[in-house]
């Protein structure tokens, strides 16, 4: 969820009150988790990335798609899927949270939204009964230029690895500093 922190008050109690302001619709989510202890991680929002960055990273998506469909007609490898792949073989872009189990279905609503690259799976051997433990990957339109650049460094191994030609080494690390001089920018759809 994306918004502005607004408010900190201190209340006689010695507890903190925090409050933002946001565009999405907080509702559901909170109705859950009313009244429970919940975990919140506050984040400056993800600055734009470059678009040629972007497009070269799906005009990979889309020929590996098309090479791994080829050769592997029941695969059913569509770029959504080639790109899904691609965003859990590279490390440091999802998160851990333990929920009770009827919050799960709110929590991936809330946290997939429209992203097609954000997932969630539910990870076996939570201890407390009711509760699970959950593993929430970002999606690229989250990712930080390091984070970009190693999804684009991972897609270009899978195409060369089918022998899809690809852009020199120079001119895939001229994306990714245009994404960098772009990321000082915030996102205009930020709050």
């Amino acid at each position: 969820m994306i918004g502005n922190l607004k408010d900190l008050l201190r209340l006689s109690g010695g507890e903190w009150l925090v409050s933002f302001t946001t565009r999405e619709d907080p509702g559901q989510i909170f109705d859950d988790m009313k009244d429970q202890p919940v975990k919140i991680d506050i984040k400056k929002a993800s600055k734009h990335r470059s678009l040629s960055a972007n497009n070269y990273a799906w005009v990979l998506i889309d020929q590996i798609a098309e090479k791994m469909q080829t050769s592997d007609p029941r695969g059913k490898w569509t770029p959504e899927k080639v790109y899904r792949n691609a965003i859990r073989e590279i490390g440091g872009i999802s998160e851990y949270y333990g929920m009770k189990e009827e919050a799960y279905p709110t929590f991936c609503s809330i946290w997939i939204g429209k992203h097609i690259g954000r997932q969630v799976e539910i990870i076996p051997g939570s201890t407390k009964p009711g509760w699970i433990n959950v593993r929430a990957w970002l999606g690229s339109s989250d990712f930080d230029s390091a984070q970009m650049a190693r999804l684009i460094d991972s897609l270009v191994q899978d195409a060369e690895s089918l022998g899809i030609p690809t852009v020199t080494a120079e001119e895939e690390e001229r994306m990714i500093s245009q994404w960098r001089e772009a990321s000082s920018k915030p996102k205009n759809d930020a709050l």
